[in-house]
């Protein structure tokens, strides 16, 4: 049984503890959101169609006039892609639901986990920016936890206004519905962090040591639109000091690997070049055997066990290659778990909770609670 079973019954009964006791009886905790992309609830039609509308309605996702994408996503998008995309959805779907959702509850498990063990002030909770658990469902048990202070870690390596910027945007609506608002941070990328640039040069170097070397390496990135690079989007840039930076770890040579970009929609021009057209020029230069990791997913998706390790995988060896093998991501392992470990510890720095400081002590809530009452009961609210 995974870590994410095991804790969902511990994790109902603290949001039951939380209802029924008074946010001012609790000592002040911090939080901290985890927030993927997202996922439908299952992979069916009706469910694709829910998910794909929500993100792609996003107008940070696609900078389209709204009334001109409003009739392109409700008129020829979603009746055509969405029984597509739930067909894909199949290939990849496991007993436990969305590999992406059982990866992220388990990557959010053992770090409360691991943070439990020395800061038992500081509360994790994971968020999908589409879909379910929502930011709002999140947001909610900020004060029923008495969180005050909240430490926002988007699960992108990289920044792009269409992924960070929307969970800033959507994290900030949500935090709008409070009276009391928590002092907030938020982690804006983190693919400059060593250790995580270590961590995935120690992936790559793992599996060729079981696997063999390939005849080429290709960091395949999600794509964006060309225009957003020309608007001032950092993503385009990230990415290429990312590889270098990975590359430079295991000391390759240029010939040995290249980056490409993968999932474009559309007809608008995107970032090139484009993965699947890079795989096929490879296969015809004679290129046999290729290796390809996503560095810019911190959780195996759709994107990753569908679209490159069986189409694109598919796709160069029809055109004449002999094998493609893709290196997982991070996910839920122990090196992905202390990465965010230390990556909240640096961001929450100055924050009690992360000193390991106790800010009530429990005569002093025994007091609050008692002051509530006093007060409830003088303006007639008990």
């Amino acid at each position: 049984m995974s870590s994410a079973q095991t804790s969902r019954p511990d994790q109902a009964k603290t949001r039951l503890e939380a209802r029924n006791t008074p946010a001012h009886a609790r000592p002040p905790r911090a939080g901290i959101l985890l927030v993927n992309l997202g996922t439908p609830d299952a992979p069916t039609p009706k469910a694709l169609r829910r998910y794909l509308k929500e993100f792609l309605g996003d107008p940070r996702v696609v900078e389209v006039p709204r009334p001109i994408w409003w009739l392109i996503l409700n008129g020829i998008i979603l009746p055509f892609r969405a029984p597509r995309s739930a067909k894909a959805y199949q290939s990849v779907w496991t007993e436990q639901g969305s590999p992406l959702l059982v990866s992220s509850r388990q990557l959010a498990d053992g770090l409360q986990t691991e943070l439990g063990k020395t800061l038992p002030r500081v509360r994790v909770m994971l968020a999908m920016n589409y879909g379910q658990p929502s930011i709002d469902q999140a947001v909610d048990r900020l004060r029923a936890e008495n969180i005050q202070r909240l430490l926002v870690v988007p699960l992108y390596p990289q920044y792009s206004a269409t992924t960070t910027a929307s969970v800033f945007d959507r994290v900030t609506r949500s935090l709008s519905r409070l009276r009391w608002l928590p002092e907030t941070r938020f982690v804006n990328d983190y693919c400059n962090e060593p250790a995580w640039l270590d961590a995935i040069a120690n992936s790559i170097r793992n599996y060729q040591a079981r696997h063999g070397k390939p005849d080429r390496l290709l960091f395949s990135f999600h794509g964006i639109p060309k225009r957003n690079l020309l608007n001032g989007d950092p993503y385009y840039c990230q990415c290429q000091a990312s590889a270098r930076q990975i590359v430079n770890r295991l000391e390759l040579d240029d010939k040995d690997w290249q980056v490409s970009f993968q999932s474009r929609l559309g007809k608008a021009e995107w970032l090139k070049p484009y993965t699947d057209k890079t795989l096929e020029k490879l296969a015809e230069e004679g290129i046999r055997k290729v290796q390809v990791i996503c560095p810019g997913f911190s959780i195996d998706c759709l994107e990753t066990l569908e679209e490159i390790a069986m189409e694109n995988r598919e796709e160069f060896i029809k055109a004449g290659g002999e094998s493609l093998d893709y290196i997982p991501c991070l996910n839920a392992e122990p090196v992905h778990v202390r990465l965010f470990a230390d990556l909240a510890r640096k961001h929450g720095q100055g924050w009690p909770e992360f000193a390991g400081q106790v800010a009530v002590g429990e005569s002093e809530l025994s007091a609050r609670v008692t002051r509530a009452d006093r007060a409830a009961e003088f303006l007639g609210l008990d």
